[in-house]
């Protein structure tokens, strides 16, 4: 994936340690099917996802994420999600703390295609044919499925 710009100054002050940032997942339905890629640095199969930008809303980084990786035009309908990640260590070194925004998405133009490199393949799928996707992605997928249940969240408690 591409790292923005402002991560890569970021990372020239503080090097490899922890870095928080937040992502957005964009869960896009068309009919009875959810759009998938196929990522070009691990190749899993997951919903569309980004880093949202210094002062950009977290749904229209979604939507942009869309348009950027798969070439689609989406409406951003409801946050689905709100969740912070495990700490992910990338090959070079560089730690990364995610709260992950999921947001359910309608497709409204554009047909799925690799836009950008970051995916190899994309498309619509049958929601009973998702064996490639890990259980964290089903779980995304399964929550923004409903179309006016309130977000989810973990925590919220605080104990001395």
């Amino acid at each position: 994936m591409a790292t923005p710009e402002f991560v890569l100054a970021l990372r020239e002050h503080i090097g490899t340690a922890p870095l928080s940032l937040v992502g957005a997942t964009a869960v896009v339905f068309r009919d009875e099917k959810v759009l998938l890629g196929k990522r070009a640095d691990n190749g899993s199969w997951q919903a569309i996802s980004g880093i949202v930008e210094p002062g950009e809303e977290p749904a229209d980084a979604a939507a942009r994420e869309c348009l950027e990786e798969a070439g689609v035009v989406v409406s951003v309908d409801r946050l689905a999600l709100v969740q912070q990640m495990p700490r992910v260590t990338y090959d070079n070194g560089d730690q990364v703390d995610y709260l992950d925004l999921v947001f359910r998405c309608t497709w409204v133009s554009g047909d799925p295609h690799p836009a950008d490199g970051e995916l190899t393949e994309v498309g619509f799928y049958d929601l009973a044919a998702m064996g490639d996707v890990d259980d964290a992605h089903v779980r995304r997928i399964a929550l923004a499925m409903a179309e006016d249940d309130p977000a989810t969240f973990r925590g919220g408690r605080v104990s001395r």
